[in-house]
């Protein structure tokens, strides 16, 4: 185990290579912006984390981020040929007992599609985090969804994104999330900073793919000139969208409005080339999951969400 501070992009190249075909074969997103910007942050020392290094080889890696009170853990990765052991559990542990150490920090996040569920239940054991179960869904984007019997034009007015909406769509995260087991696992979704931060990151940053304006909607009561609904859509890969998020405010909710969202969504990334499109919903949403699935989404993987809180 080393200090990942002492490898450079060259050394990571290929750790990063295989984990690239792994998101391609098993999630059917490019990894590729993802590696670029680990290698670029290597070569900068401004990565903080770990590595574990067998015989000159990188057999994985792992780092993390604070921001204010909470660590997040960007990323662990342990290539096929080394996945026997416990490397993925060792990894995680150093990086959750790393970020725990540092002043301030008073909880730790992580999402991690890769990993495999037997990790995160040693670190329930080990490290007392708690779990969360969410799964990755997909749909042919050749799927046409009806369009809604209810009167949605009368009340809701829906608008392309555009950067003006920051406020209002944040708006709608914090009132949507309010009691909702989501925001246990994302605490950005409790307070409008938070949310704003969230989606500002998912606009401008790649983590989530490439941000398509297209196919991103906000929608406006009429009634009381709020907003009431959104829908953040990517594109994770060359023909595959991603759905980011969906919400509607609790006002709202039982009129539709979700599923038109996404069904203008769905057909917006199919007209913008999309063949394939994903999104990710924790488990236990049944009323989401009802939705997807009533719209023809069908499983792709399960993982873990995972949180662990300074009491």
């Amino acid at each position: 185990m080393v200090d990942i501070q002492r490898l450079n992009s060259r050394d990571l190249n290929p750790t990063l290579l295989d984990e690239t075909a792994e998101w391609d074969r098993e999630l059917d997103w490019d990894f590729r912006g993802s590696a670029e910007l680990v290698r670029k942050f290597a070569d900068q020392r401004g990565l903080a984390g770990a590595a574990i290094v067998d015989r000159g080889s990188v057999a994985g890696y792992g780092y993390g981020i604070v921001e204010d009170h909470k660590g997040l853990i960007g990323d662990v990765y342990v290539r096929p040929a080394w996945r026997r052991g416990d490397y993925q559990v060792l990894l995680f542990r150093t990086l959750i007992d790393s970020l725990a150490a540092t002043p301030g920090v008073r909880r730790i996040e992580s999402q991690l599609m890769l990993v495999e569920p037997c990790v995160m239940q040693a670190l329930r054991r080990e490290r007392f985090v708690r779990l969360f179960e969410r799964t990755l869904l997909r749909l042919d984007a050749g799927t046409r969804l009806a369009p809604s019997r209810t009167a949605l034009p009368f009340r809701f007015q829906i608008e392309p994104w555009g950067d003006h909406h920051y406020d209002s769509a944040a708006t709608v995260i914090s009132l949507s999330y309010i009691g909702h087991i989501d925001a246990q696992i994302n605490d950005q979704y409790q307070t409008f900073a938070g949310a704003r931060r969230f989606l500002y990151n998912v606009v401008q940053y790649p983590g989530c793919g490439v941000f398509s304006k297209q196919a991103s909607f906000v929608a406006l009561d009429r009634v009381t000139g709020w907003a009431a609904g959104m829908i953040l859509c990517s594109f994770v890969a060359e023909r595959v969208g991603h759905i980011t998020q969906l919400c509607v405010t609790p006002n709202a909710k039982g009129t539709g409005l979700g599923y038109e969202l996404l069904r203008r969504s769905v057909e917006a990334l199919r007209v913008a080339g999309a063949n394939r499109i994903t999104l990710t919903v924790t488990t236990a949403n049944e009323e989401a999951m009802r939705l997807y699935e009533r719209a023809g989404f069908i499983e792709m993987r399960r993982f873990y969400a995972c949180v662990w809180e300074n009491y």
